[in-house]
């Protein structure tokens, strides 16, 4: 049978070839180091996990919620921002919580886009910015992931040249795959033009609390003017180590925000009520609970940067998220990065995710997760360094699936 439309608007899940070998490796007894999928292995606080068990106990919070979240939710995700940005949101008409940041992205694409609707998304980028739109019948147009003057001169462009103008301009600081972090500067220039030409901001600030040197990672609704056209996503899947939770956040602009609490209205009846108090209670808390979490990051990514580099596989120190984007060694370059990935999962029996899955720029990078402990850590580097020290007598038979086109 022919597959569905909106089914053949979406590439191949690249990186579900990879978990298929990682599986397959662990079925045969293989001790499989995952670096690949960005899936917290650190347990949500106490404090948090004691207020759902609390809240549980009424039967009355076994209902149908609140698709929008919470009056006490909405209010407090309202107070981290002004406490931590200095930013101002009415939690009635300014926030809705949302099933996750992933989840958020999605709903309000479905919300906002018509048929052939260009979106300007960086590339490389996590998927669903760029998947999300597809579904709903957008047009997607590559822009720079760099946050400097290198990513104006494409937007004119796009501004320019695109049939029609472009809808919504995509966001991801700090960047998950890249790692990269924007500056109130950068922001400042990207509502400057995004005003000028009428053009939505949608940003992903998923990983707003995980950062390692110098300032926090700034909110672009910090920017006077933002909340004009902007929508900010954020999650506690990360801050809180809370990922199967599904518990994050839309806030900003009114009008926006509105057409998705509508559109989640007729799809969701929000997360399980216990789920809204814990995560309530979690962000009115002090904040020693993300402190804790950023320093296990912070300890994971120095340590990997170190044995990696003594292992002859070059990873530059993240300054923020939870993940590595390193590029491939030299010698296998050529393989690409989904042949790469494999490659490590087969001989190395280290998984993580292909550049490639990202975006077509990332195909010469990979993404190292956070997600093992310093002994595992240095486990991988020394099976990926057993592995390339060897790689000339045990990779004679293997071909870049590139090397016939």
């Amino acid at each position: 049978m022919e597959e569905f439309h909106k089914v053949r608007r979406l590439p191949p899940y690249v990186f579900e070839q990879v978990n298929r070998l990682k599986a397959s490796a662990r079925a045969g007894g293989a001790d499989i180091i995952d670096l690949g999928m960005g899936n917290p292995d650190l347990p949500t606080p106490q404090a948090i996990v004691d207020k759902l068990c609390e809240v549980v106990q009424d039967p009355r919070t076994h209902r149908y919620s609140s698709s929008k979240g919470i009056p006490g939710l909405r209010r407090a995700q309202a107070a981290y921002y002004a406490r931590r940005f200095g930013v101002k949101l009415n939690p009635d008409t300014q926030v809705v919580a949302t099933l996750g940041s992933k989840e958020g992205f999605a709903n309000m694409a479905q919300a906002i886009t018509a048929p052939g609707d260009v979106i300007l998304c960086p590339n490389p980028t996590y998927p669903i910015h760029a998947f999300g739109f597809l579904m709903a019948g957008g047009v997607i147009r590559s822009m720079s992931v760099e946050p400097d003057e290198s990513f104006f001169p494409p937007l004119e462009r796009a501004v320019r040249h695109s049939i029609p103008k472009p809808l919504a301009l995509i966001l991801n600081y700090p960047s998950n795959p890249t790692a990269l972090v924007a500056t109130l500067d950068f922001y400042k220039d990207v509502i400057a033009f995004a005003k000028k030409h009428d053009i939505i901001v949608l940003s992903d600030l998923a990983y707003s609390e995980i950062y390692f040197d110098g300032a926090p990672p700034p909110s672009v609704l910090e920017v006077p003017g933002a909340m004009d056209v902007t929508v900010e996503f954020t999650s506690m899947s990360k801050t809180f180590s809370m990922p199967g939770w599904r518990m994050g956040f839309a806030v900003g602009n009114e009008r926006l925000i509105a057409a998705l609490t509508r559109v989640k209205s007729y799809l969701d009846y929000g997360a399980f009520t216990p789920i809204q108090v814990a995560a309530t209670h979690a962000l009115n808390g002090d904040g020693s609970d993300i402190a804790e979490v950023r320093n296990v990051y912070k300890r994971r990514r120095d340590v990997m940067v170190e044995s990696f580099g003594k292992a002859g596989f070059d990873v530059p120190p993240p300054a923020a998220t939870m993940f590595a984007w390193a590029k491939i060694p030299e010698k296998f370059r050529h393989l690409g990065s989904l042949e790469f990935s494999k490659l490590l999962v087969e001989k190395a029996d280290v998984a993580v995710a292909p550049g490639i899955g990202f975006g077509e720029q990332g195909d010469d990078y990979v993404r190292l997760a956070l997600v093992e402990n310093e002994h595992r850590i240095r486990q991988a580097a020394r099976n990926i360094k057993k592995f390339m020290s060897t790689a000339d007598e045990t990779m004679h038979n293997v071909i870049s699936l590139n090397a016939h086109r």
